[in-house]
């Protein structure tokens, strides 16, 4: 085995073996449309990991991203409750959060602001914002906005596609592209990359916005799939992610990580709560055994970093 992708063949061999024993002693849970559903249902969150699997390799972190993901919903859902056409609304959400994102982005970037300081304040504001906005009103969605219109078969394998398809598109790129290689130099060392000729802050700057552009297309992939809106629909969900991109490789010190690394990363720990119900077991155990796998990924690049400077 690669020893250079050894955390990404692990993860991907656990949720392997994780298949495997819901298929043995589970097989109910591979029925066809409630898995359908559960795929698809992870979708935004993996649409958002991809953008935060960004981030840290750059070195940085976004906890803002939850309170990005609610505000772009709402807005997106305000647009189409109010009779604008649904491509309107797709727009307002990825504009918002391209807005927000360029707001992290500079004032990391350009202002030289430790990155979790800047997203705790920016997630503290919006989600304030949204509870004075809504008040927690649920938003109804008018008709031809629940699965883009195609129904529900066709639009869950638009999502689904959709999604794959940024995800092999930003897998391919991160590797092949220009940009891509300076978001990993930039990690890695971002003096070493000013003097080869990157500009680490228009790097820096950009995955913020990217981040942002990714959690407002997330926020409509989670609209089509609902009837209504919840203002705190993105709750929990930076936790989610972060914790998805670091089980599946990513290394928080940055410079590291693929996606292909994250994709198993975010199945696993996705299915540990259906995979409980599906075992009789009781729903509680479900944080505990996400705790104790993000502990283990995070122990065994601790190791990892410790041996390789030794």
């Amino acid at each position: 085995m690669n020893q250079r992708y050894f955390r990404e063949w692990t993860v991907a061999g656990a949720f392997g073996l994780l298949m495997l024993s819901l298929l043995i002693f589970a097989p109910h849970f591979f029925q066809g449309q409630p898995l359908l559903s559960r795929v698809t249902s992870q979708m935004p969150a993996l649409l958002a990991a991809i953008g935060i699997t960004l981030v840290i390799v750059s070195r940085q972190i976004d906890i803002s991203v939850g309170a990005q993901f609610s505000l772009c919903a709402v807005i997106a859902g305000l647009t189409a409750s109010a009779g604008l056409p649904l491509g309107v609304a797709i727009g307002a959400a990825v504009g918002a959060g391209a807005l927000m994102g360029a707001l992290n982005g500079w004032l990391v970037a350009y202002l030289g602001l430790p990155s979790i300081v800047v997203t705790l304040a920016t997630m503290v504001t919006w989600q304030e914002a949204l509870r004075l906005w809504q008040q927690g009103r649920l938003i109804g969605l008018p008709d031809g906005v629940q699965w883009f219109g195609l129904g529900q078969a066709s639009g869950q394998m638009l999502v689904i596609g959709f999604t794959a398809g940024v995800l092999i598109f930003s897998a391919w790129g991160m590797r092949n592209l220009a940009a891509g290689r300076f978001v990993y130099a930039t990690g890695t060392d971002a003096e070493a990359a000013r003097l080869a000729g990157i500009d680490p802050k228009r790097t820096t700057f950009g995955v913020f916005v990217l981040m942002g552009v990714l959690a407002g297309l997330a926020a409509v992939l989670n609209l089509v799939q609902s009837a209504q809106i919840q203002p705190n629909s993105g709750d929990g969900l930076e936790l989610k992610i972060i914790a998805a991109a670091v089980v599946g490789g990513v290394a928080i010190q940055g410079g590291r990580g693929t996606l292909w690394g994250v994709l198993p990363g975010m199945l696993l720990l996705a299915n540990v709560n259906p995979a409980l119900t599906h075992f009789h077991q009781p729903p509680y155990w479900e944080k505990a055994i996400q705790g104790m796998v993000i502990l283990l990924a995070v122990v065994a690049d601790g190791l990892r970093t410790r041996k390789s400077s030794n």
